[in-house]
């Protein structure tokens, strides 16, 4: 890892992991004292506590590294972002599209009821994977015959939320490479369907038995389409550490969930029809570097999230030094191991954090029998 980066990861790890454990310690807190007599009142305050930790990673995009996220959508639906339960679809483009979706959302004023359906190894994360084990996020084994069901119970349980959600479903099941593009162009020219050039055939499982348990009380669905310009570095979690700026272009189309088919068969349809239209609007954006048919709207950076982050640091800085005063840390050979090996594992655990963005990117070789994908 470059010197230049490593000096900026380890600061910003310390703030993120001491400040994390403050925050996972008062969602356990809230989780044992609140929940069992009051769900929704535990969800209103973890979705406040929640906010602290995330603003600190909408932080980094916004203010470190500035990235410009532009979006493109109708009026209408601008307005009613962060105003409604939606089901949120997105092709996987890139290492952070989560962390753009938390960018949406934060705007929208829903960052803290922000979920998704994420592989179960994140909820082992320290720090972010413990707290979006308390803000009831899913978690899949990625074997269907496990996964259906946690799925069910874990729709109907937000059946009673109390505030707007977005759920975000990756329904390509993995980040977009040109290894899995491949895969996916002989696996369509093998089944007559047409080949995709931008995006993955979708996997529709999870998405039908969205549909089916969320129509009832879930208005609308976000078809959410990334794309980055020619002229700017796609987005990295090392490159956000190193300042590196970029920009990313999203296109938002709201689809009534009532007007989407009824039976199974035809949703599945309905979703694969929906990735042929975002592969042709990807098409359209390699000309003209930007989507055309949608109105840009202005999502400019807030000033909350550099609020709380000065907030974090002005505490940890106070709280340091009183260690350092009450203890004598730094005046003894036990302090200054016990200084230097936190540091250290401060400095791996963001390293691995960095790996994990990264974590799906494949550059296996295409098999010469593509299997046919989960549908």
């Amino acid at each position: 890892m470059a010197i230049a980066a490593a000096a900026v990861i380890l600061p910003v790890g310390v703030l993120f992991f001491f400040s994390g454990l403050v925050v996972n310690l008062l969602q356990a807190l809230f989780f044992v004292v609140v929940r069992p007599f009051s769900k929704n009142t535990y969800r209103k305050i973890n979705r406040v506590v929640a906010e602290l930790l995330w603003l600190e990673l909408i932080w980094l995009i916004d203010w470190w590294a500035g990235v410009k996220i532009q979006l493109y959508t109708d009026p209408e639906t601008f307005k009613l972002m962060g105003k409604e339960h939606a089901l949120v679809i997105c092709n996987h483009k890139s290492d952070i599209d989560w962390l753009v979706g938390w960018i949406l959302a934060q705007r929208s004023g829903c960052l803290g009821s922000a979920l998704a359906v994420m592989k179960k190894s994140s909820k082992f994360l320290p720090v972010i994977g413990w707290s979006m084990w308390f803000s009831e996020y899913l978690f899949l084994e990625r074997s269907w015959a496990k996964d259906e069901n946690t799925l069910k119970l874990g729709f109907q349980r937000l059946r009673d939320f109390p505030h707007a959600f977005w759920l975000a479903l990756f329904v390509e099941g993995t980040r977009f490479t040109q290894a899995k593009l491949l895969a996916a162009q002989e696996y369509a020219s093998s089944m007559g369907l047409p080949a995709p050039r931008n995006v993955l055939i979708p996997r529709t499982k999870g998405f039908v038995t969205a549909v089916t348990h969320m129509r009832p009380f879930v208005p609308a669905v976000y078809d959410v389409t990334l794309a980055i310009p020619k002229t700017s570095p796609p987005p990295t979690m090392l490159g956000l550490f190193r300042g590196q700026s970029s920009v990313v272009h999203i296109h938002l189309k709201r689809h009534l969930m009532n007007d989407l088919p009824e039976t199974d068969d035809s949703v599945a349809q309905w979703c694969k029809d929906a990735f042929v239209v975002k592969d042709n609007l990807l098409d359209k954006h390699k000309e003209d570097d930007n989507f055309g048919d949608g109105e840009l709207q202005d999502t400019d950076r807030p000033l909350k999230s550099l609020v709380v982050v000065t907030s974090w640091a002005c505490l940890l800085t106070f709280g340091t030094l009183k260690l350092f005063q009450w203890f004598s840390i730094l005046s003894s050979w036990k302090g200054l191991t016990f200084s230097a090996v936190s540091l250290a594992i401060i400095t791996v655990l963001m390293q691995i954090l960095i790996q994990f963005s990264q974590s799906e990117r494949s550059n296996r070789s295409v098999p010469s029998k593509p299997a046919r994908p989960p549908q």
